[in-house]
């Protein structure tokens, strides 16, 4: 687990107008943290500060410490709101993390070994069907990623969820509710399949 921090400081000027004067005068991002049984808190941080953060893809699924003026937070991104041409970050939402209580969120699926994979070098393409997985686990267990080695994964071949290792201590939420969703397969290109079908279907015409 990564450990990344962030500066804040509280808000208590609220509001959609006080939040776009945040952003344009000081350029600052509002957000929000909540959880754990305590009240919400607004609080605001530096925009350069956030962007510099999100640039390491780990800190979507890692506890970042939140320094929120001389007081500190264990928190998960649970939300971002993006500008919906330039891409920067408006408002971000926080959820409170506590030691010895299990949390649940999203952490990627890492595709390891595509240049090896059997399928993949015998003519097939890679589909990242769930490119993210929902993990539960104690804040001490959290994966920044769950690993898939491709190596042998076969052309034709399907990979459930339910194929995946997870870490020591951390469970799949599907599947305790017994859902086991597609995770990656390897397909023959749209090419081969097409001149397949034609093949079969002469033979036939043929055989007639």
């Amino acid at each position: 687990m990564s450990e990344f921090t962030l500066n804040a400081t509280l808000r208590t000027d609220l509001g959609k107008g006080a939040s776009r004067r945040l952003r344009r005068n000081a350029n600052l991002v509002p957000a929000v943290i909540y959880g754990a049984n305590k009240e919400a808190v607004s609080v605001s941080l530096e925009q350069r500060e956030v962007a510099r953060l999100l640039l390491n893809d780990a800190a979507y699924s890692s506890i970042l410490a939140l320094n929120i003026d001389g007081k500190t937070e264990s928190v998960l991104i649970k939300d971002l709101q993006r500008h919906p041409s330039k891409g920067f970050v408006m408002h971000a939402d926080f959820i409170r993390v506590v030691a010895g209580q299990k949390l649940t969120t999203i952490v990627p699926v890492h595709y390891l070994n595509e240049e090896t994979c059997a399928g993949v070098k015998a003519g097939g393409e890679l589909f990242r069907v769930t490119p993210e997985v929902e993990v539960s686990c104690l804040p001490k267990d959290l994966p920044e990623a769950i690993n898939l080695d491709l190596t042998n994964v076969e052309l034709g071949q399907v990979v459930h969820l339910a194929d995946l290792v997870a870490p020591k201590g951390v469970e799949f939420v599907a599947l305790a509710h017994e859902q086991n969703p597609v995770i990656a397969n390897i397909e023959a290109p749209r090419a081969q399949e097409e001149d397949a079908s034609e093949e079969a279907a002469e033979g036939e015409a043929e055989e007639k």
